[in-house]
This record gives C-alpha cells, sequence and structure tokens, in this order.
C-alpha cells in the first residue's frame, strides 16, 4: 500500500484515476473537488502554482506523486497556462526532491515533440521534442520535458515515469478537440490526413495506477493501436469531409479570429496538417501495458455515448 499524492484530481483523468488506486493511501489535490470521493480517499485544496507544493508535500510526505493538473483548454491566457504548466510542474517537482519523495508521475503530451511536417511517423520516446512555440500547450509541454530531463541527472534518486499521452477519450468526454467531431462537416487541409491517436480514459488511468506502483521508470508514448485519419473519421460518423488548401483555411481563420467567429488562427493550420503519431511499443514491451482498446474502438466508444 502506497501513500500517493495526485494534482489536478478534479479533471476528468483525475476522477478516472482514483476509482483505480483503491487500497492505497490517496490525498487527491486540486483547487476544488466537484465529485464525490472513493471511500478512504482525502481531499485537499492545493494550487500548483503557488508554496502550496511545499507546503503540502511537505506535510504528507508521500512515496508517489502523479502529477496531472494542466492547461488544456485553448483560450486561457498564456501567462496563466504557463504558471500552471510549467511554473507548476517546477513547483511540483522542487517538493518532491526537498521532501524525499520516491516517484514522480508526469503526464506530459504527444505534443510535445511538436506539429511539424517532417516529423516521423509514428514517433518513438528517442525523437527531438521541439513543441511549437505558437502553441502554448505544446511549447510547454516541452519545457517542461527539458525540466524532467535536467532533474534525471541531477537528482538521479527521485524516479521518474513521464507519459507522453495522445488524445484521451471516454464516454461522456468533450473538449475542444472533441468539437471538431460534431461540426457537420469534418475540416481537413488538402493533403494531410490530420491522424488522431486516442487513448481511452480507462486506459490511461490503469496505467497511471501501474505508473504509481510497479511499473518501470521511464518515458512512454501513451496511445491505443493504430490511428484514425480524417477519412476513417468521417466514414465512422457518416459525414463529408471539407478539404481547404493550407493557405485558404489560414486566410480565413485570419479573418475569423479578429471578429470573434473563431478561437482559433491561421496558426491552428499546423495542428490538423502535421498531428503527431504516437509508436506505442515502448508502452507495451517495456512499460509492461497493452491499451485494451485501439484508437479505432476508443473513438467508437466516445461517438455512441455522444449519440452520433
Amino acid at each position: 500500500m502506497s501513500r500517493i499524492l495526485i494534482t489536478g484530481a478534479a479533471g476528468m483523468v483525475g476522477q478516472a484515476l482514483l476509482q483505480e488506486l483503491a487500497g492505497h493511501e490517496v490525498f487527491a489535490t486540486d483547487l476544488a473537488m466537484p465529485a464525490p470521493l472513493p471511500q478512504g480517499m482525502t481531499f485537499l485544496k492545493m494550487d500548483v502554482t503557488g508554496d502550496d507544493p511545499d507546503r503540502v508535500i511537505g506535510q504528507l510526505r508521500p512515496e508517489v506523486v502523479i502529477h496531472l493538473a494542466s492547461i488544456v483548454t485553448p483560450g486561457v491566457a498564456r501567462e496563466t497556462a504557463y504558471r500552471v504548466d510549467v511554473g507548476g510542474t517546477r513547483a511540483v517537482l522542487d517538493a518532491c526532491l526537498a521532501h524525499g519523495v520516491r516517484r514522480l508521475v508526469v503526464t506530459s503530451s504527444g505534443a510535445a515533440y511538436g506539429y511539424h511536417a517532417d516529423n516521423p511517423v509514428p514517433l518513438r520516446e528517442t525523437d527531438p521534442l521541439r513543441g511549437n512555440p505558437e502553441f502554448a500547450y505544446a511549447d510547454h509541454k516541452r519545457q517542461v520535458e527539458e525540466m524532467l530531463a535536467e532533474a534525471r541527472l541531477t537528482a538521479p534518486g527521485l524516479e521518474q515515469v513521464v507519459l507522453r499521452v495522445g488524445t484521451v477519450l471516454g464516454e461522456g468526454t468533450e473538449n475542444q478537440i472533441t468539437a471538431l467531431f460534431h461540426k457537420p462537416r469534418l475540416l481537413a487541409v488538402q493533403g494531410s490526413e490530420s491522424p488522431f491517436v486516442f487513448i481511452w480514459t480507462r486506459d490511461l488511468a490503469r496505467i497511471l495506477a501501474r505508473a504509481a506502483g510497479d511499473g518501470p521508470p521511464g518515458i512512454y508514448n501513451v496511445a491505443g493501436d493504430g490511428a484514425m485519419g480524417v477519412s476513417d473519421l468521417a466514414r465512422v460518423l457518416g459525414k463529408p469531409v471539407l478539404r481547404l488548401p493550407a493557405w485558404g483555411l489560414k486566410a480565413v481563420l485570419a479573418v475569423a479570429r479578429p471578429l470573434g467567429l473563431s478561437r482559433y488562427g491561421p496558426e491552428q493550420v499546423r495542428f490538423l496538417q502535421y498531428r503527431p503519431v504516437l509508436a506505442n511499443d515502448a508502452l507495451k514491451e517495456v512499460f509492461g501495458y497493452t491499451p485494451e482498446l485501439t484508437s479505432a474502438q476508443v473513438f467508437d466508444l466516445w461517438k455512441r455515448g455522444a449519440g452520433l
């Protein structure tokens, strides 16, 4: 039985993870805990952007910290997102080092590789992390991983499990990505299939639980088998695809965002053109977990839950 502290426990992934950690001494932390906790678990309010991580981790002395807190939703001021994503991870990492935490588990993202035309397909854990300065989330995850890599050199006594996660979907998931699938027509850039790799919420929760227990330390891409391009998604949804040239889509978004017609600008075209496809071989062969659902099965589960 391990003493585990979770940041960002009120989020979708955190809520799923709590259900997988029965039998452990769990401290769920976040700014608020909207859902009831499983029996025997404790909630503490913690803001990762301030002094809370040092105070709370110093007081509780967990063996394992699972750091989920992050800003994923677009539209948040970049300075705010940076304080949570990068500053918050720094605060949690420093507290782990100061107070003898044995293992730190961090959810990174496939976005840390960046959206680039010359990305290998698929991407493996040894490929460079380049992020994109124009995408706050990708840029911040790259900076977080650089911070963690430095800590692995200077503080090897702190075990790390870093999970580069694909698009997380489960029944009831609704976010900026699933909003694309609700449109009457799917949007695509000419010459690109905009491939998505999905991971089931429950699979990710089980992977995190293993990472907090006897899973080996290391860096792992997290995605179900296979990928789904826009043609695959359109076929499953029974919807047409609107394919626009990159220059045309950039021009439309350049006009639409200032007018308040879209939250996205022309830089978003790269998000559709060069989506990172993650190889999950290391997850299966080294970490020892094979996702129960493939990318296609995850999407089908979400589609049925969304009534599409």
